[in-house]
């Protein structure tokens, strides 16, 4: 890739996953490494976090099998068929083949006029990517392509996946924060602001 006069080598894709993969462990090991220290700390038994925890993956769970059928009604998405959008079906097909997608992602479009794209589903609605009405409005078909192959490249490197795995970390410290503020308040704080309650209201809001 050649810019300004100066070759920019490609990064091998392995590098790209292995760097994303290490991020991802990372960030959980460094967030876990602290919220143990913290209840440990705290003296806060572990089976609270569990509980904690569980509830924070079964409502990030339902929300990812939900999102679909939600995004479809608040953005007023439907199917876009090949009757109406030939050209756009092409450039999605040609896209899909040309990153390794397995299977065609279904061509939807958002009947609003902001322009926008964005790629979504899960295993139970298939996957899907949408152009909104403004978008197909704004911008000519060359500028559509490269949104539509941005977009096929979420599919690809399923960001949806690593984006809820990486959501569920700061859901899990707001809750557990949200725990130790309420803890603090009605364990001590209004009677005894020098007492153990008041260290788990700071460190709550903290």
């Amino acid at each position: 890739m050649a810019y300004a006069g100066r070759t920019i080598p490609r990064v091998p894709l392995w590098k790209l996953r292995l760097s994303m993969i290490g991020t991802v462990a990372a960030i959980t090991s460094i967030a876990t490494l602290i919220l143990v220290a913290i209840l440990t700390a705290l003296r806060i038994s572990f089976f609270g976090i569990y509980g904690i925890l569980g509830f924070v993956v079964f409502f990030h769970v339902l929300q990812w099998l939900m999102g679909p059928y939600i995004i479809d009604a608040v953005y007023r998405v439907r199917p876009l068929s090949e009757y109406e959008a030939p050209e756009l079906h092409r450039m999605v097909k040609k896209l899909a083949r040309e990153s390794g997608l397995k299977d065609v992602p279904k061509l939807m479009i958002a009947e609003i006029s902001i322009p926008n794209a964005f790629a979504y589903g899960n295993f139970l609605t298939g996957y899907r990517v949408a152009v909104t009405r403004g978008l197909l409005k704004s911008l000519p078909e060359d500028e559509i392509e490269a949104v539509l192959g941005h977009e096929l490249g979420h599919l690809k490197h399923k960001d949806v996946v690593v984006m809820l795995m990486i959501s569920i970390i700061p859901a899990l410290i707001y809750y557990i924060g949200y725990m130790l503020y309420i803890s603090g308040w009605f364990g001590g704080y209004r009677r005894d602001s020098r007492g153990g309650g008041f260290y788990l209201f700071l460190i709550g809001i903290a």
